[in-house]
């Protein structure tokens, strides 16, 4: 697939691997030959997490290699396997961008791996484990601004953004011809509670210094709007919460457990009820852990709990005196074995008339999530339980934020990304509004496909 250029020998080629057909498992490529020599930064290593029917609480880890190429829960990186990669770029901390480091960095022995601090802190959970593999990839905490040269004709710099998780980049990689921007998973949230601000300065310089190619994710560009601040979500919690919630007897919340804002949020909101804000799971454990050790949350009046004979004992407790308590817990998409599924199962908990289920995320959208959400708001419906849905707003730009954003950086190229065929072409859609052409200067591809920028 060849793009757009001005001749001559040198060349930027994007290497479409992995989600351009599917929400999830994302991992691009991109390299830079200067007629002489190809050096390829990747970004992204992520995995596909219905595809395995495992979610947050899982250890990824423990699934061989092989079973999850197998059914494609893993990227396919063949197509660059034997080329020279100098970096690998992690644009924020959720799974399906970083999910399959331990899977596929082994396949580049010692190259660096870089990311904002919490980013490479969830990686390294990732990698600990020397039991299933072995990963020996350095791994570098980047900053904001910072400028990283890789190679001698690459460098790479982290953009702040905002999205679901804290500390989310957009990666640009500079080459002698042009900046290429992936944009990871973003929103433009200029509310955000933990005060999380996009840099527009930075996007705009990049804009004027020259933008050879944009890597957008394309998740909700089909949405006609802007996508609303994390303080909407924050509102809509606080109006159930502190009104018709306290005069409720159990409660119980679900939401991303990577989704560090929405939880500072259920603290203050617990706090403020003279409840005790009981955190449930293993994910939980892990995602509040390292926000806290980098100070990105602060977890007063709280319990974290992981072990199960721990969750065992305070559940019992909790049971006698539900109105002290808010518990959060996993499994807002249903997933088996998940804390709220298993409740809904009749294991941990005896839930019931006594209580309401806040769901504070939406459904992924794809076929099994939404089956699996469905299964379990029907047994949570034959038990009695009030639940109260779509307390949320999403981590993705809609397509106003895309506009936006394009207006901002006016890119020579746009190769969209992260998402099926449908809002791959959406993305194509909202660019030829903005005086792009399919075929000449945005580029639809497919997953392990190539678009080569002259």
């Amino acid at each position: 697939m060849r793009g757009s250029g001005t001749g001559g020998g040198n060349m930027i080629r994007i290497y479409t691997i992995s989600g351009y057909e599917e929400v999830g498992k994302n991992m691009t490529a991109v390299g830079y030959s200067d007629g002489k020599k190809e050096e390829i930064v990747i970004i992204d290593v992520g995995i596909r997490l219905d595809r395995v029917l495992i979610h947050e609480d899982v250890n990824i880890q423990e699934f061989p290699t092989k079973e999850l190429q197998r059914l494609g829960a893993i990227p396919d990186d063949s197509i660059i396997r034997n080329k020279r990669v100098v970096a690998i770029a992690l644009t924020h901390g959720h799974l399906d961008h970083i999910g399959a480091i331990g899977k596929i960095a082994p396949h580049y022995p010692d190259v660096p791996v870089y990311g904002t601090p919490y980013t490479i802190k969830l990686a390294k959970s990732e990698v600990k484990s020397e039991k299933y593999f072995d990963v020996k990839n350095p791994m570098y905490e980047t900053e904001f601004g910072e400028i990283v040269q890789v190679s001698e004709n690459l460098a790479i710099e982290f953009v702040r953004s905002t999205h679901s998780i804290p500390q989310a980049a957009m990666v640009v990689v500079h080459t002698p011809d042009g900046a290429v921007v992936h944009t990871g998973d973003f929103k433009f949230d200029n509310n955000n509670p933990l005060g999380e601000r996009p840099d527009y300065k930075r996007l705009k310089e990049l804009g004027k210094e020259g933008v050879k190619v944009l890597i957008p994710e394309s998740t909700r560009v089909g949405e006609p709007t802007k996508t609303p601040s994390e303080a909407v979500a924050q509102m809509l919690l606080e109006d159930f919460f502190l009104y018709e919630g306290m005069e409720a007897d159990g409660l119980i919340a679900t939401t991303f457990a990577s989704h560090i804002a929405r939880l500072q949020e259920l603290i203050w909101i617990a706090n403020r009820m003279g409840r005790q804000a009981v955190f449930i799971g293993r994910s939980l454990a892990k995602y509040t852990g390292i926000a806290k050790q980098l100070g990105l949350i602060k977890m007063k009046g709280s319990r974290v709990l992981r072990s199960p004979t721990a969750i065992k004992k305070v559940l019992a407790e909790v049971s006698q005196a539900r109105e002290n308590y808010l518990l959060i817990v996993t499994g807002h998409q249903g997933e088996p074995g998940a804390v709220l599924t298993r409740m809904a199962n009749g294991e941990l908990y005896d839930i019931g008339k006594r209580d309401t289920v806040v769901f504070s995320a939406g459904t992924i959208p794809n076929p099994l999530n939404r089956a699996q959400r469905y299964i379990l708001e029907t047994k949570l419906r034959m038990k009695g339980v009030r639940m109260i849905k779509d307390m949320h707003v999403s981590g993705h730009a809609s397509r106003e934020d895309h506009r936006y954003l394009i207006r901002m950086l006016n890119p020579e190229n746009i190769v969209p990304a992260h998402g099926e065929f449908q809002m791959l072409t959406q993305y194509a859609e909202l660019a030829e509004e903005e005086g792009y052409l399919i075929g000449r200067d945005v580029f639809v591809s497919r997953n392990g496909y190539t678009v080569e920028i002259e």
